[in-house]
This record gives C-alpha cells, sequence and structure tokens, in this order.
C-alpha cells in the first residue's frame, strides 16, 4: 500500500493542504503520524477524499459525510449506510426538483415578458392596448386586469 505526505495528497486531489488538514479536524480524515510528526495518508484515505468530493458535489454537508462515515465503522453489512444515503439522495433530488420547477417558472416569465415587449406597437410607450383582449396571456397580465 502506498503512502502520500499531505503535499502529495494536495496535488492528487486537488484540494489546498488547509482543506485537508480541515477534513481531519472534522473527523473525516484520520492520518497516521510519522516519528517527526508528518502527516502520511494511504490509498484509503485517497479513496475517502475522492469521495468527500463526490458527495460535496451532491450537496452533502461535511457532518452528512461524517454521518456516513462513522456509519461504516457502527454496522459492518452496511444496511444503516445504505439507508442513510438513501434518506440524503432522495431528500437531495426532491430539493432539486423544486429548483428546476422554480426555474422553469422563472424562464416561463421572462418568456411572457419577452413576447410583450416583441408585441409593443407604439415605441412601448404603454402596454399594447387594444390587443389586450384578445391577447393570449390575458389572465396572466396584471396590466390588462387593472384596466
Amino acid at each position: 500500500m502506498r503512502r502520500y505526505r499531505i503535499g502529495e495528497i494536495s496535488k492528487l486531489t486537488g484540494l489546498s493542504v488547509r482543506t485537508i488538514r480541515y477534513f481531519e479536524e472534522e473527523g473525516l480524515l484520520d492520518s497516521k503520524r510519522t516519528d517527526g510528526g508528518q502527516r502520511i495518508y494511504s490509498d484509503q484515505d485517497l479513496v475517502y477524499i475522492k469521495r468527500i468530493l463526490e458527495l460535496k458535489g451532491l450537496g452533502f454537508r461535511l457532518s452528512e459525510i461524517n454521518r456516513i462515515f462513522s456509519l461504516k465503522r457502527e454496522d459492518e453489512s452496511g444496511n444503516k449506510r445504505r439507508a442513510e444515503l438513501l434518506r440524503i439522495y432522495s431528500e437531495r433530488l426532491r430539493e432539486d426538483r423544486e429548483k428546476v420547477e422554480a426555474l422553469r417558472h422563472h424562464i416561463d416569465e421572462l418568456e411572457w415578458h419577452i413576447r410583450q415587449l416583441e408585441k409593443a406597437e407604439d415605441g412601448f410607450t404603454s402596454c399594447p392596448g387594444s390587443l389586450c383582449a384578445s391577447c393570449e396571456y390575458k389572465d396572466k397580465c396584471t396590466f390588462f386586469k387593472s384596466v
């Protein structure tokens, strides 16, 4: 098994030395020390760092990642880890779907405003006016409702 110093791990992962130390402080990594006190990391630590980055990329908080890692030590079957990952993945998926829906609504609003501006015939000094009653967006238009 290969051993890495913190600078090597930093280069391999693209993380700063400070971030790697922070992961240690948070209990996500457990480096060994040489007799001289230098941190030494294993291939397994490298795998853990890559997993941390993957989970962070999926929106996991460090506290959630720490919980996942601690479940490995508590439950060798992996069932608790699987259940926790499933719970968090499902929560992230729900949150992301809500964001997508909000973005769709935002895009629809922008498209509506663009179409309205494109229809303005009088140099855009007022609402399209006489066209309002026949406009396909009259139910949505705040100007039409106030007339």
